[in-house]
């Protein structure tokens, strides 16, 4: 199934709908303003609040922190041993990782487990300018999770451009 998302509608503080690729919401991005640390809520078109998104607070490398209930359910951190600059890992609270690589600013990356593809991001299904689609390949994996995954690695990839032309 893919997922709509539309790029300038990233600020914080704004709301945003991702839609199925039927053109039906699927995802409410609940962008919270005023807020300490940057937090995104991803919700069901009921406004369930599915995945809270946030940034992580005094650490020596850029993370985010996805929440369920509550809980946490991943942390997403660059790789830092990798030949690839476009590389992050995804440390779910069990332990197992996945795997984000490719052009995190272009919007052309995949999402893998253990070498097997989860999901695809790319801009190419779509002629609309700023709008990428988050393919989830299995039909058994967590939408919810790997649209939270793409939406945290392109914010960071961004916010670590943008600190790097401030410098």
């Amino acid at each position: 199934m893919k997922y709509l998302v539309r790029d300038k509608m990233l600020a914080i503080g704004d709301d945003y709908w991702i839609e199925d690729e039927d053109g039906r919401h699927a995802f409410l991005v609940d962008g919270k303003a005023l807020r300490f640390r940057d937090t995104l809520e991803l919700k069901d078109p009921d406004g369930l609040i599915l995945i809270t998104l946030r940034e992580k607070l005094f650490t020596l490398r850029d993370a985010m922190t996805l929440e369920r209930d509550d809980r946490r359910l991943a942390v997403i951190r660059r790789k830092r041993l990798s030949l690839l600059r476009n590389h992050f890992r995804v440390t779910m609270a069990e332990g197992t990782e996945l795997d984000v690589s490719g052009r995190i600013l272009d919007r052309e990356f995949k999402v893998e487990y253990d070498g097997e593809l989860l999901a695809l991001v790319s801009r190419q299904w779509y002629r609309v300018r700023e709008t990428y689609a988050v393919d989830v390949v299995r039909e058994d994996a967590d939408a919810a999770l790997l649209v939270a995954v793409a939406v945290c690695v392109i914010r960071m990839a961004e916010k670590e451009r943008e600190d790097a032309l401030l410098d």
